[in-house]
């Protein structure tokens, strides 16, 4: 009996300690709204489009904070244009050799399927200003076929951007001349709803996703480390927005 007893006080103990290290830091990432690389979640998750989810963060509503930037048309965009629509966040920039084409390949993908949509819009902020002018972004919307009236690709100052990209959207984005590219940043998407709060489905548990995965080509079922397309899950939840 002494050593089953020890055998249960050892497991207790190990409980114990697990819940007193690592609960404390799962609650506080989440109060915190810290996702900034939570690039993956587990595909064993459904995810459920009944209710999509208002982000809350010490107990209100997050909404999109002010900006105010220069898209490739060279008007001044702000958060007040996108007042009444439905949109898509990203961060990314022009010469970026990984994860950017695909993420705008997925948006052209999203922007198509949506052409009879008025109140659809993208904002995309790039995170290397000092290359990505007004010029160039003009000839990157073209060369990726943008066509949407409210599709705003915008430079301005950098480290406005790279607030926005922390503050407001909890979303990673660094200069890093190790990364492919000299920067690093997420590829994910958030959506936006018409008042402009940010806006996501749940998983199983009730919890928002959060984001949706732009890195992964829509056109492919598995892309990276065997991750799930979201494309289709987005485009669902933005049908869904558009006609509250």
């Amino acid at each position: 009996m002494k050593k089953r007893d020890n055998t249960y006080i050892g497991i207790s103990f190990i409980i114990l300690v697990f819940g007193i290290i690592f609960i404390p830091r799962i609650v506080d990432r989440l109060s915190a709204g810290d996702v900034l690389s939570n690039d993956g979640r587990s595909q064993n998750i459904n995810y459920n489009t009944k209710d999509l989810l208002y982000w809350e963060v010490d107990g209100e509503r997050k909404k999109v904070p002010n900006f105010s930037f220069t898209n490739q048309n060279g008007e001044l965009i702000s958060n007040k244009d996108y007042e009444g629509k439905v949109y898509i966040v990203e961060f990314f920039f022009t010469t970026c050799p990984t994860i950017c084409p695909v993420m705008n390949y997925n948006l052209v993908e999203i922007q198509n399927s949506f052409d009879d949509f008025k109140d659809l819009g993208f904002a995309s902020f790039t995170i290397n200003p000092a290359y990505d002018t007004v010029e160039v972004l003009k000839d990157y919307a073209d060369e990726y076929g943008v066509t949407n009236k409210n599709w705003n690709l915008m430079t301005g100052d950098k480290d406005a951007i790279y607030d926005l990209a922390k503050t407001g959207f909890y979303l990673h984005s660094e200069e890093n001349l190790n990364a492919p590219g000299g920067f690093e940043h997420s590829g994910n998407f958030a959506l936006i709803d018409k008042e402009g709060y940010i806006r996501s489905r749940s998983d199983d548990f009730g919890n928002p996703i959060f984001y949706y995965k732009g890195y992964v080509d829509y056109k492919k079922e598995y892309e990276i480390e065997g991750e799930n397309q979201e494309i289709s899950i987005l485009k669902e939840d933005i049908l869904q927005l558009l006609k509250d």
